[in-house]
């Protein structure tokens, strides 16, 4: 596998992966909102759910997406544009509601079961548009087509983003959940967390556009 996926592609995309974890998406607000709601074993579990949900994605993507993109460029190229400009479009949105975080936040009461939890972490993995964005538009973007094998690279990929997904997302989590009376006292200060993932995924997005295919 390790000759399979250059050290230097593996490095890079390790490094853009991070980039796009650590800015608050949806899956990362979720996991904050429920370690705030419902503390940290909440987080934990969502942060589970969300994970897989991510990597079925990534599954899907390099059994469909992957074939299509390694034969056309113009497909590859409408699906990364259409991505950049998405994640920019949520970059806006995310700007404008970040006032009402504090009421998502609030609004997850003490009910809810680890099921359930882990459930609902799996439909916003699966479903988190910002991942859906990269695995389509960045992801082909570092598959050596010469070693073949397009779907394997594409998968172990896909287990590095995830890995440091897992790492990430429980970070926030744990500190979600230890920073919950803090962050209850002052709306401004989710305001603030809300504002800034969203200035980062506007960059992200932009970034995304610009960022060519190399053969």
């Amino acid at each position: 596998m390790g000759r399979m996926v250059s050290t230097d592609r593996l490095l890079a995309f390790a490094a853009m992966s991070f980039l796009l974890i650590v800015i608050p998406g949806p899956s990362v607000l979720f996991v904050i909102g429920r370690a705030l709601a419902q503390g940290r074993r909440a987080a934990l579990t969502t942060v589970v759910g969300n994970t897989l949900g991510a990597y079925g994605l990534i599954v899907a993507v390099a059994l469909g997406v992957g074939s299509i993109v390694e034969r056309s460029i113009l497909v590859f190229t409408v699906l990364k544009l259409a991505g950049a400009a998405y994640l920019v479009y949520l970059g806006i949105k995310a700007w404008r509601e970040r006032g009402s975080l504090l009421a998502s936040f609030a609004g997850g009461g003490a009910e809810h079961c680890g099921l359930r939890t882990f459930w609902e972490g799996f439909a916003v993995g699966v479903s988190n548009p910002k991942t859906i964005v990269f695995f389509a538009a960045v992801l082909p973007q570092f598959v050596d087509r010469g070693q073949g094998h397009v779907v394997a690279q594409m998968l172990v990929l896909g287990l590095v983003f995830n890995v440091i997904a897992i790492a990430s997302d429980c970070v926030w989590g744990l500190v979600a959940a230890s920073a919950r009376d803090w962050f209850a006292r002052s709306p401004q200060r989710l305001s603030m967390v809300g504002g800034v993932g969203a200035l980062a995924m506007i960059g992200l997005g932009v970034t995304v556009a610009a960022t060519g295919r190399k053969d």
